[in-house]
């Protein structure tokens, strides 16, 4: 299986066999070069741009279709869909063992496809295997394509937690397949070790798709190694190993004040040419002028070594308008997938912002005051080493990790997370600005909660992930781990199963780390830029049901969010980069509108004043007001998941915490209408798990209130529906209620039969489907399908006996039923001459089924002539025999597994 597509006939979602609900997307597109809005896209806030960034229809956008049909368009065409099978399927290992199928959404499947067009083109490689579809405003931007033979691919941007890495792996198998790039070479650069160790884990687990194993630069020399061959490999590397043999001096101003020009220094600080080949590909990660100083920098000596390759950037976040030299390297943009979209498309969750400065009871001497030259120098430098700004950082370090403040920011930390984690299961991360106040605020979080240390890495909620040496201090040292050790705590972080919950890093995980229950950023760190941006987007990923990420920030980094998203809409983004928490707390009071309008006219007081007893017993009352109402339970059902899901986005809000009763009265109603009946299956994704359900403390320790305990009745055996049950429920005041109790356990009880009789269950599955329609449908009134419910029960309790009557097993019962369908083979045989058939076909059948029969075609072929035998031994309607023989296979189908076992 390759694709699976899900729809009601409008709207449609694909993925991949084995995938979580949640990773079920859109396709938004036919030929990549058109983009098909959402159906219903959700009110923009006032100012907020529209998805193409220019009024309501953008370049590209085209007028809405189901999306279904684009979905069978765009992704079902035959050369289409060869591609995506053969180029966009990787299998990976999620850490714990289990391997995962993920497949490439439409934004990655088009981003590669223009990619390795554009790769040909700036490469001056002809591709001749097929005509090219045309480029559009959606994938190639508003200037796609270049000079033949430039070497600048150009820049795919494509949001934080929308799959980057993974993309850049897509395009790398995809350009080593291409016949035309001839076993090419490809480079994959990143800026610093720790990124080069992720995005070199990503690509390992894809060696399928690569076709080859990458391979690691261990130093310069190595490099040079790895690129002196012939052809093909795949190669890591920082941008620092591209050196020449001779370090050269420091670049020093020009007059024009940037840098040294090309012609001064030459000489020996080239970097000697490695290879002149042209199918040569450069991918860097995070194209940014930080990193990729093109005069006199290492970009210049990348280029000297290999002087015909092409490079292409990737990056999460936007490049600056003003930054000439990035497009330099790489030339424009190429594909773009922004914030909006990706939210849109359920491709990340929105980040909110929440401000917790003003909770620091401090003195305005004491709090930080942060210098904007002094953010502009240190920004993408390990601040420690620049000489220069010591005693400013010194000055400033001081002041944010003051002994009463960190004490006040441990105590807010700890007050605020434990509220987060009673909406919202998940994991935080804490940005310090150094290590010392890393070892220090873990002091001060441990004295408040000691319960949540432990000396043992596999063990603890909260850890310190940083680097360090023998000669830092020894209260640093339980801190300071080597890298197999601080992986290992990767990958507990990683598994929402497990209790560490709150990480505290410097500069580590701040990007390229991926942890999807992270849902709470704590940031006491001078940020900004790209590098805010990145850090930020560890909470947007998508995690079951987590409604969206939140930064809490207690330094004052409202100025630099702004200066971020002008850079993102300057870039032609849209979407905001970052909400503000009032705007979840203005959702959140929306939804409970919504929810107190379903419950209007109930009182509810007693839950909130009223003893347990008490409120357990409202519990049926409220079920009863909902399914009184028109599609009640449905709609209730969705209003308040909705708002669990914008109440945790909005807690700790004052506002959030002044209806927390209320909500939990709505959850606990909620669930006994959402809870089915024992044997019921349900996925593990419908469970909301990541809402967590407040009633937990105040209704039943398990968090579910029991059905029958709400309703006052004794909880009864499914299977045998006593006439007592039955007189306790026909009694039952809430009419509407009963109703919904019989529906379950009837729909129980069908589903326990359909395992031993199949044509017995389908009938009363049709009979009970039919009442509850016409009930649905107010074609009948709740007291008389309460008497036709409880008939139906009556009938399956009689029917347990008809076996015993006709002389037959329970098996032997299954198979007479399955012959007995067709009323003239009754008619012409007889009861006497079903039931010899039917025993006959027991011990036949029971004979020759194995455990993997029903996967042999040649065992099935085989029953199929035996049963069609002894039917016309017997005499049965030669007209009706293959429909029969239908039936008895299927019957034995759910027989067999036990038969084969036995």
């Amino acid at each position: 299986n390759a694709v699976l597509v899900i729809s009601d006939g409008v709207e449609a979602r694909v993925g991949a066999l084995g995938a979580g609900r949640e990773w079920f997307k859109p396709w938004r597109t036919i030929t990549g070069a058109d983009f098909y809005p959402p159906p219903s896209p959700s009110p923009r806030p006032a100012g907020h741009p529209s998805p193409s960034g220019r009024g309501e229809r953008g370049e590209g956008q085209c007028d809405r279709k189901p999306e279904l049909e684009v979905a069978l368009l765009g992704l079902f065409d035959k050369r289409r869909f060869l591609d995506l099978v053969r180029d966009f399927i990787v299998f990976e290992d999620d850490g714990s063992g289990r391997l995962v199928k993920k497949m490439a959404g439409y934004h990655q499947f088009h981003a590669v496809q223009v990619a390795v067009r554009e790769t040909l083109r700036a490469a001056e490689l002809a591709r001749a295997d097929r005509v090219a579809e045309p480029l559009g405003g959606y994938e190639a931007g508003r200037k796609p394509g270049g000079r033949p033979g430039d070497r600048r691919v150009g820049v795919v941007w494509h949001t934080q937690g929308s799959g980057k890495s993974l993309t850049m792996a897509f395009y790398a198998g995809r350009i080593i397949r291409e016949p035309a790039m001839e076993n090419p070479t490809i480079v994959v650069l990143t800026d610093r070790n720790d990124l080069d160790d992720q995005l070199f884990g990503t690509f390992s687990r894809c060696q399928d798709l690569l076709r080859q194993a990458p391979v690691q630069a261990e130093s310069r020399a190595h490099l040079r190694q790895l690129l002196s061959v012939a052809a093909g490999g795949v190669v890591f590397t920082t941008i620092h190993k591209f050196m020449p043999p001779t370090a050269a001096p420091p670049p020093q101003p020009s007059p024009t004040g940037r840098g040294r020009s090309e012609a001064e220094g030459e000489g020996d600080w080239r970097m000697p040419v490695l290879s002149e080949r042209r199918n040569i590909v450069v991918i860097a990660d995070e194209a940014h002028r930080s990193q990729y100083d093109f005069i006199a920098g290492f970009a210049r000596h990348m280029r000297d070594a290999l002087p015909h390759a092409s490079f292409i950037g990737f990056t999460g976040t936007p490049i600056e308008l003003a930054d000439a030299n990035t497009r330099a390297v790489f030339g424009d943009y190429i594909s773009v997938y922004d914030i909006q979209r990706a939210v849109q498309d359920g491709a990340t969750v929105p980040i909110y912002y929440e401000s917790r400065l003003a909770k620091l009871a401090l003195d305005e001497t004491e709090r930080p005051k942060i210098d904007p030259d002094f953010e502009e120098a240190t920004e993408g430098e390990e601040v420690e080493r620049k000489e220069k700004l010591k005693s400013k950082w010194a000055q400033l370090e001081a002041i944010v990790g003051a002994e009463k403040r960190l004490r006040l920011v441990a105590q807010d930390i700890v007050e605020h997370f434990e509220k987060r984690l009673e909406a919202l299961d998940g994991k935080a991360m804490i940005v310090c600005m150094s290590r010392r106040i890393c070892v220090e605020l873990y002091r001060e979080l441990v004295r408040l909660r000691p319960d949540w240390a432990h000396d043992d890495d596999d063990k603890g909620a909260i850890k310190v992930v940083m680097t360090g040496s023998a000669t830092d201090p020894m209260d640093w040292q339980p801190h300071i781990r080597n890298k197999p050790r601080r992986e290992a705590l990767a990958n507990r972080f990683r598994d929402p199963r497990d209790p560490f919950r709150i990480v505290i890093v410097r500069d580590m995980w701040l990007t390229g780390f991926d942890a999807p229950s992270l849902h709470t950023m704590y940031i006491d760190k001078p940020m900004r830029g790209h590098g805010l941006m990145q850090a930020i987007a560890r909470v947007n990923r998508v995690f079951r049901d987590k409604p969206g990420g939140l930064v809490v920030d207690y330094l004052g980094l409202a100025h630099e969010l702004k200066a971020a998203l002008a850079t993102y809409t300057e870039s032609g983004g849209t979407g905001r980069t970052a909400l503000d928490q009032e705007e979840a707390v203005a959702l959140m009071q929306e939804k409970y509108e919504v929810c107190l309008g379903l419950f209007h006219g109930l009182k509810w007081t007693a839950w909130t004043r009223g003893t347990p007893q008490e409120r357990l017993a409202l519990l049926p009352v409220a079920q009863e007001h909902i399914l009184k109402q028109e599609n009640g339970k449905d709609r209730c059902v969705r209003a308040v998941r909705e708002l669990s899901q914008a109440f945790a986005l909005a807690v700790p809000h004052a506002e959030a915490l002044r209806i927390r009763d209320d909500v939990a009265f709505f959850q606990a109603v909620q669930a006994v209408l959402a809870k089915r009946a024992p044997g019921d299956a349900r996925p593990e994704e419908e469970l909301d798990q990541a809402v967590r359900q407040i009633i937990s403390r105040a209704v039943a320790p398990e968090g579910v209130v029991d059905i029958f305990a709400a309703a006052g009745l004794q909880k009864p055996d499914i299977s045998i529906l006593s006439d007592e049950f039955l007189a306790e429920v026909r009694g039952m005041p809430q009419r509407n209620l009963a109703v919904e109790l019989l529906h379950k356990l009837l729909k129980g009880e069908i589903g326990t039969r359909r395992r031993k009789n199949v044509v017995q269950a389908r009938s009363f599955a049709e009979m009970l489907e039919q009442t509850i329609r016409r009930y649905q449908n107010r074609a009948i009134e709740a007291a008389q399908v309460i008497e036709e419910l409880i008939g139906l029960a009556k009938q399956m309790r009689e029917a347990n006996a008809r076996g015993e009557a006709l002389g037959l097993s329970e098996d032997e019962l299954a198979f007479y039923d399955a012959l007995e369908t067709n009323d003239s083979a009754v008619k012409v045989l007889g009861d006497e001459t079903l039931r010899g058939i039917a025993r006959e076909l027991v011990a036949t059948v029971r004979n020759n089924v194995t455990i993997d029969w029903t996967l042999r075609e040649d065992v099935r072929a085989q029953l199929r002539v035996l049963v069609k035998r002894i039917l016309r031994k017997h005499g049965y309607p030669p007209d009706k025999q293959e429909k029969a023989t239908q039936t008895v296979l299927e019957q034995a189908e759910v027989l067999s597994a036990e038969w084969a076992t036995a």
